[in-house]
């Protein structure tokens, strides 16, 4: 009976399933017992089996093209995506009409560009590099268009409006009396920190800032000084520095450029620096707007959002750069008071669809789980305040948050809260993210 029975079992057993023992967790228990933050972290690690922050902070490390390929296949196109035809239309039309370098030269420099966006681990730092790109190869091919296409320059505009503004030359004012200390003192923000103050703001938010941050003020910085060029080329004017050797009589574009007033840094220094750089300026008319005002002013405003407690210092720097360019003989008041402008509707136009918001309670860019674009809602809508049954902040809720179901489906953010869920192994779409069409169809679908 014992043998039979144990064959009985032995034969019965090539039927058995094996696997493993699931131990009935009470989900619906845990929000009294674990706070709601380490309950999503909890959850998070066991659906990606990584840490949550490891994903979206992280950096792209491929190299196969195959990657790129198929990220391009799986990516929605939209009405946004057509900045990246319109800044090919305008790099190819400047290179076409550059005269220097030459075809061979061109050619390299264009085909090292598009192997740096098919190569994902260089990707993501020149395609939101695109907009720069373009504005510094239209700055440059600006003096290859000839005198003839171009609209007359103006000369009486600018002090006009200096008068009817303030009632006076303001640089003039400034620059009357000059001092070797003050000559340092414009040369320092002016000729130095506002070209290598891009980088350094870049790296500092790479750092502190959200993921997205950096990318974000990339293309916010290529295009306010695409539009800044193109409003110098379309709308010429002369410097304070033309009134002052030249007075009002007309202008020309055979006429070269002036250091002005840093030909004194020039002559401090024993070198030519600037003297030459200037005079063979490719945009010599080129004061309206200002963009050494822009660039310091969006710089102040993006390190300003970053860094809320460290604004004053951001103000004093941008103050501090337009009252060189004044000193120095490069700008009127007018066309400081336009190039912040144009720096100001940028990143408004920014902070509203595309810059993530900082939390207060992250320092470094890999403590940030989950990020979110757009104004934040402080309040419910109706007059009603904050519920604690209710809670309004977005970290609050389990959507569109990383560990949800919809964190691994789609990437995009809640319509709702607009929290952007990270891309991760679950989500090979590598081209995601690093468009502004990524954070605009969720946009158009409001």
């Amino acid at each position: 009976m014992g043998i039979a029975t144990y064959q009985s079992l032995r034969d019965d057993a090539t039927h058995f399933v094996f696997s493993k023992a699931k131990l009935p967790l009470p989900w619906p228990s845990l929000p009294v017992l674990v706070p709601h933050r380490i309950r999503r972290r909890l959850r998070s690690k066991l659906h990606t089996r990584k840490s949550p922050t490891s994903s979206i902070a992280s950096l792209q490390t491929s190299l196969s093209p195959a990657d790129t390929i198929r990220s391009l296949r799986q990516h929605q196109w939209s009405f946004y995506d057509g900045q990246y035809l319109f800044m090919a239309v305008l790099g190819i039309f400047s290179l076409c009409i550059m005269q220097a370098p030459g075809p061979f030269t061109k050619t390299l420099v264009a085909t090292l560009l598009l192997t740096s966006l098919i190569i994902p681990i260089t990707r993501q730092f020149f395609l939101p590099f695109l907009p720069i790109a373009t504005w510094l190869i239209l700055f440059y091919a600006c003096q290859f268009v000839s005198g003839d296409y171009r609209p007359p320059i103006w000369v009486r505009v600018l002090p006009a409006l200096e008068n009817i503004f303030y009632g006076a030359n303001l640089s003039n004012i400034l620059s009357a009396h000059r001092h070797v200390v003050l000559d340092v003192l414009a040369w320092i923000p002016y000729g130095l920190t506002h070209f290598g103050a891009p980088f350094v703001c870049s790296a500092i938010m790479f750092v502190f800032g959200p993921p997205g941050t950096v990318p974000t003020f990339a293309r916010t910085f290529g295009y306010m000084n695409l539009a800044g060029v193109t409003i110098q080329l379309l709308f010429p004017c002369s410097a304070p520095w033309y009134e002052n050797m030249y007075g009002l009589a007309p202008a020309n574009y055979s006429m070269p450029g002036s250091p002005a007033g840093l030909a004194a840094i020039d002559k401090l220094l024993g070198i030519d620096m600037y003297t030459s750089s200037f005079t063979a300026s490719p945009l010599v008319f080129g004061a309206f707007p200002s963009l050494h005002a822009g660039n310091a002013t969006l710089e102040a405003l993006f390190m300003s959002h970053v860094f809320p407690r460290l604004k004053p210092l951001f103000v004093a720097y941008a103050l501090w750069i337009c009252w060189a360019t004044m000193y120095l003989s490069h700008h009127y008041a007018v066309d400081l008071v336009a190039g912040s402008l144009l720096a100001c509707i940028a990143f408004f136009i920014s902070k509203t669809h595309f810059i993530p918001r900082i939390q207060l309670d992250k320092m470094f860019r890999w403590d940030y789980d989950y990020t979110e674009v757009g104004e934040s809602n402080d309040s419910y809508a109706y007059g009603l305040t904050s519920l604690d049954d209710f809670p309004t902040a977005p970290f609050d809720s389990d959507e569109w948050t990383i560990g949800s179901s919809s964190s691994f489906s789609s990437g995009l953010r809640s319509p709702s809260t607009g929290v952007r869920s990270p891309t991760d192994e679950y989500s090979p779409n590598l081209w995601e993210g690093d468009t502004l069409a990524s954070t605009s169809d969720t946009e158009a679908q409001r």
